[in-house]
């Protein structure tokens, strides 16, 4: 798997082939792709965390990622995870065949594609805001979110 990172033992909290994708709650630019995702993920393959829910805190606990500052978006499956450009690449991956020549980000160099990556993601709360807190997903979408079994 190109451009992951590989744990010992699966990522708790999911199942078999499931895929997270963890992303900053308060940050409005990640909030507007969540719904994009919600939108074209069509076939219901992705699954969303905030990094603030007890789920993308335990996933971060998980994949040895900060708990408290977090500057990317993260992709998990199984034993695998995956962060900046190749989260993202790994979610274009995922949605139907019109978002596919996106793909074609992959043949820049991880360095280059992780640096523009990190210019957005350092200024994101400026250039795009933020919220007081995660908001809460519209009822329809509610089981699109990762939920620790109760």
């Amino acid at each position: 798997m190109p451009g992951a990172f590989t744990r010992p033992t699966p990522a708790p909290l999911l199942s078999q082939g499931e895929t997270v994708v963890l992303f900053d709650g308060v940050c409005k630019l990640c909030n507007g792709w969540v719904r994009f995702l919600i939108r074209h993920d069509r076939h219901r393959r992705i699954r969303l965390a905030a990094v603030q829910s007890p789920e993308g805190q335990a996933l971060l606990a998980w994949a040895g990622l900060p708990l408290d500052q977090f500057d990317t978006l993260a992709v998990i499956r199984d034993q695998h995870y995956w962060v900046r450009s190749n989260a993202v690449l790994q979610i274009i991956a995922l949605l139907p065949m019109a978002w596919r020549p996106l793909q074609l980000l992959r043949v820049l160099p991880r360095v280059l594609r992780d640096w523009a990556y990190d210019r957005i993601a350092r200024n994101r709360y400026r250039l795009f805001g933020r919220y007081d807190s995660c908001l809460l997903p519209d009822p329809d979408h509610a089981q699109r979110f990762l939920k620790t079994p109760r």
